[in-house]
């Protein structure tokens, strides 16, 4: 159901926990009385008095006169606010106390507790923004790199919006030629529905094309993935881990089994947020506690957006990888091949050929070595049973040699090769995708069945115009406004 915007609401609109400053927010018809009535000024000024938008500095009181805290009040009148209504916001001290005693005064006085995302949801309903800039405030609150922010700022500002508003330009115009074709059929007019016309929705077609290919971009932006190290025991994957995080995140040891369980960290790569995650080494083991830990690895590993296999170099294949490999690629997200330890190729007398003698197909740059050229005395490991792996990406996590190569070829494989601009407009959620799409299988419909009559053709268009309607909130039904705010932060 949809919240009414005629009473006045209240929330804490700061995050929890302890800072310098806190706001306490108003919003609605009474937002400036109930404020102004717990305000005593440090000069004796009267805040409602003052038809303007002004900062007042003074203490807020309650019932019994009792100091809550230090305070400026903000005031801002209808229609220049947040919401287009009448604000007050209330900037005091960020504890939890003076925030919780300050709410709980204005609720006493006539506010009620506003609702996940209710004050935004109201800046939508009154025409601040549109649909689309509404859900990328909660963008701009909770990006998680700089890519990511800028995405959001570009969709805050109405990038999208804007490309949505011209492409539904574009084919209202087409559809008043459609129509006038059908309420006039016998008039002498000059032929609406007309080769220019068609061109004109095929070009939009284009457009509605290019859009929807940002989607996976836009939506990695926004929700992040995660990226899972997967292999045998003692392959290096948590120095790798550690490597590519900068830091010392998981204990390395010589003994294999040290990890035994799935370690996660925040990374990023090109932009992308990502929750990178070390796993235990996945073998058959006889120790329960060590079965658990290859269990949660192999979850980590279904449940990812991308896989690192993760291979010794110095050692070569073994029977192990060869199944740890196999079952990875076995599953739903792609696999990078990444041989760690490059650094002790060919050192320290081991007599055992560098990786790249080892890959099952030909390297990248002409370094590989076809299977069938492989010696195969090199590993224990026929050629033709090797993983079918394109390339072997080749690294040191002790000397960092190659990591810049991996940090590249993730956020390759993550993005889909797309490296475009972010503050370009972005498809970043899938209901949006799926307006999207079924605005452009309208579009579609109507240049393939062009032979039809013009009342079929109206009835195309239509359907994309209200599928377009619902990204930008003209046409969105309720319930889908209801899920889209209720996921805001109360406050927001």
């Amino acid at each position: 159901m949809s919240p009414g915007t005629t009473d006045t609401i209240a929330a804490i609109s700061t995050p929890p926990g302890e800072g310098g400053v806190g706001i306490v927010r108003l919003s609605g018809p009474r937002a400036l009385e109930i404020a102004s009535s717990m305000f005593v000024s440090a000069h004796g000024k009267a805040p409602l008095e003052s038809p303007r938008q002004r900062v007042f500095h003074g203490r807020m009181v309650d019932g019994a006169g009792r100091t809550l805290d230090e305070a400026l009040l903000h005031l801002m009148r209808a229609p220049r606010s947040y919401t287009a209504e009448d604000v007050a916001e209330i900037n005091a001290h960020g504890g939890a106390a003076p925030l919780r005693a300050i709410l709980e005064e204005a609720l006493r006085r006539g506010a009620r507790l506003a609702r996940p995302g209710e004050f935004t949801r109201r800046a939508f309903l009154n025409g601040r923004i549109d649909l689309a800039r509404a859900e990328a405030v909660m963008d701009q609150i909770r990006a998680r790199t700089d890519a990511a922010l800028q995405a959001a700022n570009a969709a805050a500002s109405g990038a999208l919006s804007r490309e949505i508003y011209r492409l539904r330009g574009e084919l209202a115009d087409a559809l008043a030629r459609v129509e006038a074709a059908v309420d006039f059929p016998e008039e002498d007019l000059p032929e609406l529905v007309d080769a220019a016309l068609f061109a004109r929705v095929e070009a939009a077609r284009g457009d509605m094309e290019r859009l929807l290919a940002t989607s996976q971009t836009g939506r990695l932006y926004r929700e992040g993935a995660e990226v899972a190290l997967a292999g045998r025991p003692n392959v290096g994957k948590s120095s790798l881990f550690n490597a590519l995080l900068r830091d010392t995140r998981a204990i390395v040891s010589e003994l294999p089994g040290t990890t035994r369980d799935t370690i996660g960290e925040e990374a990023q790569f090109g932009g992308v947020p990502v929750r990178l995650v070390d796993t235990a080494g996945i073998r058959e083991t006889g120790g329960e506690i060590e079965r658990v830990g290859v269990d949660l690895a192999r979850r980590a590993a279904q449940n990812a957006r991308l896989v690192l296999f993760v291979m010794d170099a110095a050692s070569g294949w073994t029977p192990e990888d060869l199944l740890v490999a196999g079952e990875l690629l076995s599953g739903p997200a792609p696999v990078l091949a990444v041989a760690n330890k490059c650094d002790l190729c060919g050192t320290g007398g081991t007599g055992v050929p560098p990786v790249e003698n080892m890959a099952g197909t030909a390297m990248p740059h002409g370094t590989g070595v076809p299977p069938e050229n492989m010696p195969p005395s090199s590993t224990g490991v026929p050629p033709m049973d090797l993983p079918p792996f394109t390339e072997i990406l080749r690294v040191s996590a002790k000397t960092g040699e190659g990591l810049a190569a991996l940090d590249a070829r993730i956020t390759e494989t993550l993005l889909g090769g797309d490296t475009g601009d972010a503050g370009t407009p972005m498809i970043s959620r899938l209901h949006q995708e799926d307006s999207l799409r079924r605005a452009l299988a309208g579009v579609v419909r109507f240049l393939e069945e062009r032979h039809l009559s013009p009342e079929l053709l109206a009835f195309e268009l239509r359907e994309a115009l209200y599928a377009l309607g619902e990204i930008t909130g003209e046409t969105t039904p309720e319930e889908l406004l209801d899920r889209i705010f209720a996921n805001f932060c109360v406050g927001k």
